[in-house]
């Protein structure tokens, strides 16, 4: 039943308009830059991004998320599309919506509303191929689903809610026909719930024994915002064959593979991307996938340096990393996709400031980078710059990381380059 909610039809491109806010803390170029990533999300999940509105609000409303006047005037864009025989099929929201607040919005819009915690989730359940990767989605769906399961009753006339809801004599608790499903849908879903976490319970002791059949090799992980080129850069290294496409999420499964530099080798997996507001309950659902970077030796931060906000998208990373336990790591940062870095000439007559728009390659690379010196490499997956000396430090590293592992083991390269040949 409620499933279905979540999936955008690939077959057929729904419009989606996109609402943001401008508060205290997000100004104008943030919120802008928010909705941009909003964009290429809808974009991912098979929606045309027709429309944007903004407001600027100290904080989003608890009723409405935006302000009446601005809910209006968004109202009266859908309807004069739908004149003009251009009908809007979704609202998307950049940020998450409580039950009350979806159940207000669909009331005065009469669309879909989705807020971004809900696309994320259409992607994923998109992406989606491997048991593993559907039962962590599924779980993830249910927990967001189960605290706004009211809203899907509404149509019910004994529905109730409180103040937001209706009120009457209906909004005194969940009465008749409307109570009885409700709470047999919220058995069936928790129900439901208690079957996925067994099984992905499951999945966590098989791949813990999978990881511990791995033998006395240093195991490496690409971590890094999505869509940076982590899986490009692991069939370069690994001359594998790992799907990698420029959309948000294009993995979700983390693969791992067995890469040899020289006579050294190895484990490399690629893991799925982190991003801005990435919903707790997704990052809760992928223990099994995120344990392969907890417990990884070396991590590999690869970053799209080509990204206006590559600097945030580090800290986004970095926060992950310590929101799952896997901080104070070491790690080798790779900023990939130099060959599509753009910077803005600044005219000698332009006496502006100078921003970080203004400057090039060579420039930023003596800011705080210069300080990192071997713990940073400049590097282009696609065009193959530099990756020789990627592949030497990362010997390097690795090399370094087995002696401090396995003191007392005899780290015989002659038996591993028999055991490749």
């Amino acid at each position: 039943m409620a499933m279905k909610e979540f999936v955008i039809s690939e077959a057929k491109v729904e419009t989606a308009v996109l609402v943001g806010l401008v508060t205290q803390t997000q100004d104008e170029r943030k919120t802008a830059e928010y909705l941009d990533e909003l964009a290429f999300l809808a974009e991912t999940a098979g929606a045309e991004v027709v429309k944007r509105f903004t407001q600027k609000i100290d904080q989003a409303n608890s009723v409405t998320y935006v302000g009446k006047g601005k809910l209006d005037e968004i109202k009266a864009y859908i309807e004069s599309e739908a004149e003009a025989e251009r009908e809007v099929g979704m609202v998307i929201f950049d940020d998450e919506l409580s039950a009350k607040q979806i159940r207000n919005i669909e009331a005065a819009l009469k669309v879909k509303i989705l807020d971004r915690t809900s696309l994320i989730l259409d992607i994923f359940a998109m992406r989606a191929q491997t048991a593993n990767a559907k039962t962590q989605v599924e779980l993830a769906q249910y927990k967001y689903m189960l605290p706004r399961l009211q809203r899907l009753w509404t149509h019910l006339e004994r529905q109730g809610g409180g103040s937001g809801a209706g009120g009457g004599k209906g909004s005194v608790g969940l009465r008749g026909p409307g109570e009885t499903q409700l709470e047999m849908d919220r058995r069936i879903i928790l129900n439901r719930m208690a079957l996925l976490k067994q099984r992905l319970a499951e999945i966590d002791k098989q791949k813990a024994t999978q990881r511990k059949n791995r033998g006395r090799l240093i195991r490496v992980a690409l971590v890094g915002y999505t869509n940076v080129g982590k899986s490009t850069l692991m069939n370069l290294m690994a001359k594998s064959e790992v799907f990698a496409e420029n959309k948000l999420f294009a993995t979700l499964d983390t693969t791992v593979r067995k890469v040899t530099i020289e006579n050294l080798p190895f484990l490399l997996s690629d893991t799925v991307g982190f991003i801005r507001k990435l919903p707790t309950d997704l990052v809760d659902s992928f223990k099994s996938t995120l344990d392969e970077v907890r417990e990884a030796d070396l991590l590999v931060h690869v970053v799209d340096i080509s990204h206006p906000d590559f600097e945030e998208q580090i800290e986004v990373v970095n926060k992950t990393l310590a929101d799952i336990g896997a901080a104070g790591k070491p790690m080798l940062i790779v900023f990939n996709k130099i060959d599509a870095y753009t910077y803005v000439h600044k005219a000698e007559d332009d006496l502006t400031p100078r921003t970080k728009a203004n400057w090039t390659l060579e420039e930023l690379m003596q800011t705080w980078m210069a300080k990192k010196a071997g713990d940073c490499i400049f590097i282009s997956a696609r065009q193959r710059t530099h990756i020789d000396e990627l592949r030497r430090v990362l010997y390097a590293r690795v090399k370094e990381l087995h002696v401090q592992k396995y003191p007392y083991n005899d780290f015989l390269y002659e038996q591993y380059e028999e055991e490749e040949a």
